[in-house]
């Protein structure tokens, strides 16, 4: 493989310090908890703002939150801002939806994932508050606007749009840079210049007027938050007897009465400014994945002007990356077996190329990926960009924190990814400035609004209605188009048209639904901190959910490629070129679970070609039925001006997605989880990793501009030594290489992960991959547990 050499000098490896592993210490010892403070704050306000434009309600909401919420700065912190009245609590965001949360508050402590403590006084106050918002909250306005039959396919499980359904959007990355480098005082007097040049006689330069008045009033809000921490500091600082604890806290009241209102000058200036405004934006929005993206090349040029040393300033970056895992979020049971493990999906990524085509390489690059060594945390989602340029040692530090097992740093194929964002409209310098979002979503950050995780859609079970003509084989409903019976079909492509046509009418269906939500954000729910941060929402005066951006995507994901691929694979083998089974037979095992039938069963395992062992028989069918998903989703326009793009990738929503699911032709039990991402079913690609990623190679990964997801397991022992890098950073490349997109390690022996099981209290820093983030893994429902043991562990 050719050496590339690194054009910067690589800073040297610091291990956490004593500071950071008391913090962490602390962090891990702290149980998450339900905090009612923002839920109560927002209440208030939508009381006191009652018939005022919506973006102005929302930007006094924020308002009242900032100024009323409870602030606290912890023993050793060096980076100051919280989210709620406790670390590691989550608020409560009444005006997305909270139905569910009242149903659900004495069930909290009791779940069997992402577990929650809340007192009695805090359901008292959230139930309280919960009174004003009935009939009010996004979902239940959304709902009434979806059409009927859209409703009816979301609530049977044949996609869901529950991400935007029930909670703020997120999924972006905000302009960190133009307030690191201009301040927050510059945006608010660009909206004061743009709200100049307004005629307020015209009616739409009135909504405008009031979009704008709502940026300054949101960004005011900021300022005044950022002061509440330094008068907090000074006070501190007057009664701290701890010399040097004393300094710090100074050095933070200065800092917080600087930015983020004025440019930084140096590291801890452009941490915390960033840390602030990260920060509001979780507060502000219930939105999943705000993703810091290319930190390294917006934070490098403040480590580079600055004259701490590299240990100071891995120290700043430890106890950062601990804030970031303190966020937390409530989601409700269904959604929570879809994203265990309190994961935030706050994506930060380094490498790849600079606008201009070279290679971004930095020092900061190596001492982010330093931080995911030293803290060990599931949080900030670490990934890495790949393409020809990128230096030997940054490529070997990625596979030594891969071998770590953590399931961090993802790896993104630059090859790929800048050529399927420019087919999508993005200008080249902005393709080549791409990062990632949530799990595995390409955007140019500060510009885009791309509606990621718009839905997941069902594959498998477009397979069980294509196979029973439209009929919902749980329920019994006639939910899909009448496609045709299977024992009365005479050919493969008769299968393939009943697929065909399921696809198209659930993923008509899909769009409508996601519009639906889409609007009623829109007109309900505009974010206008946010806005005020992403290209061109001043300019054109208009909030990022009307379409503000400078790109407009929405995004819905395809979830069970193998499932689909290899039991349309299954019946054209076994059905109609070897004739070893009748239409008829199989459709009775199927209705039956396969009940007495077990041997035909291992015939559909064993003698059907696999997907996963570069077998063109399986992958291109496979392929098929992925492309046929995704051409149907480019046909679709969204509300903001935008296009529908899809994914190919499931968080880990395959589980809760095949408990729906009747027995597939690929030998799949009912009822049992769907293989994860583009990965091959589990156990079935059994011909070796190189073998597995090129045939997830064969997908058309540049149609899939959303973003697809293969995940790799590993025994720790296939690894060892530099052989073992060498082989990893070989079958990286050999999947980049013939087309891939996206493949991310978990480097962690069974034994370990059933002892983790067993005993949990002895495990509790365990970070695991489970899907397109990784997660404590004694944080998982069992079931979520089964499904990463259950995945094929790798060997050379």
């Amino acid at each position: 493989m050719t050496k590339n050499k690194p054009s910067v000098e690589i800073p040297k490896t610091v291990g956490a310090s004593g500071r950071v592993t008391k913090t962490l210490d602390r962090f891990l010892n702290t149980a998450p908890a339900v905090c009612a403070e923002r839920a109560v704050l927002i209440t208030e306000s939508y009381k006191e703002t009652e018939g005022q434009p919506m973006s102005i309600r929302r930007a006094k909401a924020l308002e009242k939150i900032l100024s009323g919420m409870s602030i606290f700065i912890q023993d050793d912190e060096l980076i100051v801002g919280n989210q709620c009245s406790m670390p590691r609590s989550a608020p409560i965001f009444p005006e997305f939806s909270c139905k569910w949360v009242e149903d659900e508050l004495d069930r909290l402590e009791k779940r069997t994932a992402d577990v929650f403590l809340i007192s009695e006084d805090v359901k008292a106050k959230l139930r309280e508050a919960f009174t004003y918002w009935d009939g009010k909250t996004v979902n239940e306005i959304a709902s009434q606007l979806m059409p009927a039959e859209s409703l009816e396919a979301h609530n049977d499980v044949v996609y869901t749009v529950g991400n935007y359904f029930y909670n703020g959007v997120g999924h972006i990355s905000a302009n960190y840079e133009k307030v690191l480098n201009l301040g927050i005082n510059a945006i608010i007097k660009q909206a004061e210049d743009k709200l100049a040049t307004l005629d307020f006689a015209d009616g739409e330069q009135l909504n405008q007027m009031h979009f704008l008045n709502s940026v300054i009033i949101a960004n005011k809000a900021v300022l005044a938050f950022a002061k509440r921490f330094a008068d907090l500091a000074e006070k501190m600082a007057s009664a701290c007897e701890e010399p040097t604890r004393r300094i710090e806290l100074k050095e933070i009241a200065r800092i917080c009465r600087k930015v983020p209102a004025q440019p930084a000058e140096n590291f801890q200036e452009a941490l915390q400014a960033f840390w602030f405004v990260h920060l509001v934006i979780q507060i502000e929005s219930n939105g999943h994945s705000i993703s810091p993206m290319r930190f390294d090349q917006y934070m490098n040029p403040f480590l580079q002007k600055d004259d701490i040393s590299i240990e100071q300033a891995q120290e700043m970056l430890d106890m950062l990356w601990i804030k970031f895992a303190e966020l937390n979020k409530v989601r409700d049971e269904n959604s929570t077996m879809a994203f265990a493990g309190y994961p935030m999906f706050m994506n930060l990524i380094v490498g790849g190329q600079k606008r201009d085509g070279s290679d971004a390489t930095n020092a900061m690059s190596y001492l982010v990926l330093q931080a995911g060594a030293n803290t060990k945390l599931y949080a900030p989602s670490l990934s890495i960009r790949i393409h020809e340029g990128t230096p030997d040692p940054l490529y070997k530090k990625a596979a030594e924190l891969s071998r770590m097992g953590m399931g961090y740093p993802a790896y993104y194929n630059d090859r790929v990814i800048v050529p399927a964002l420019l087919a999508r409209g993005l200008e080249r310098e902005d393709a080549r400035d791409y990062g990632i979002i949530g799990c595995v979503e390409p955007q140019v950050g500060g510009k885009t609004e791309g509606w990621h995780d718009a839905a997941f859609y069902n594959m498998s079970k477009i397979i069980e209605l294509a196979l029973n003509d439209g009929v919902d084989q749980r329920t019994g409903k006639q939910i899909g188009p009448k496609s045709g019976k299977m024992e009365e079909f005479k050919s493969f492509e008769d299968v393939m048209e009943a697929y065909t046509q399921q696809t198209s009418y659930f993923v008509k269906l899909m769009a409508a639904a996601d519009n639906a939500v889409d609007m009623t954000h829109g007109k309900h729910c505009p974010l206008p901190f946010l806005s005020s941060l992403v290209d061109d929402c001043i300019a054109e005066a208009k909030s990022l959910q009307e379409g503000g951006a400078h790109y407009n995507f929405t995004g819905p994901q395809g979830v069970g490629v193998a499932n689909a691929g290899d039991s349309l694979t299954a019946i054209k083998k076994l059905v109609f070129d070897e004739e070893a089974i009748t239409l008829k037979e199989l459709h009775a095992a199927l209705a039956n679970d396969f009940e007495g039938q077990e041997d035909l069963r291992m015939m559909l395992v064993n003698r059907a070609p696999k997907y996963g062992n570069d077998d063109d028989y399986a992958d291109e069918i496979a392929k098929e039925a992925a492309l046929i998903y995704c051409e149907e989703v480019n046909k679709y326009t969204n509300p903001r001006g935008g296009k529908f793009q899809p994914g190919l990738y499931p968080a880990s929503a395959n589980v809760p997605l095949g408990s729906v699911v009747m027995a597939t032709p690929d030998g799949r039990k009912a009822w049992s989880p769907l293989a994860d991402g583009v990965s091959p079913i589990s156990g079935y690609d059994s011909c070796g990793p190189t073998a597995s990623v090129l045939s997830v190679a064969k997908l058309d990964h540049e149609i899939a501009s959303n973003g697809t997801l293969l995940n790799q397991k590993f025994h720790p022992s296939a690894i060892e030594g530099e052989k073992g890098l060498e082989n990893l950073k070989a079958v990286t490349e050999a999947y980049f290489q013939n087309g891939g997109f996206h493949v991310q390690y978990n480097v962690i022996s069974r034994d370990t992960l059933l002892d983790a099981q067993a005993n949990p209290e002895k495990h509790k820093g365990l970070v695991v991959r489970v899907a397109g983030y990784s997660a404590f893994f004694t944080a998982l429902d069992k079931s979520l547990q089964d499904d990463i043991l259950a995945r094929t562990e790798q060997n050379f």
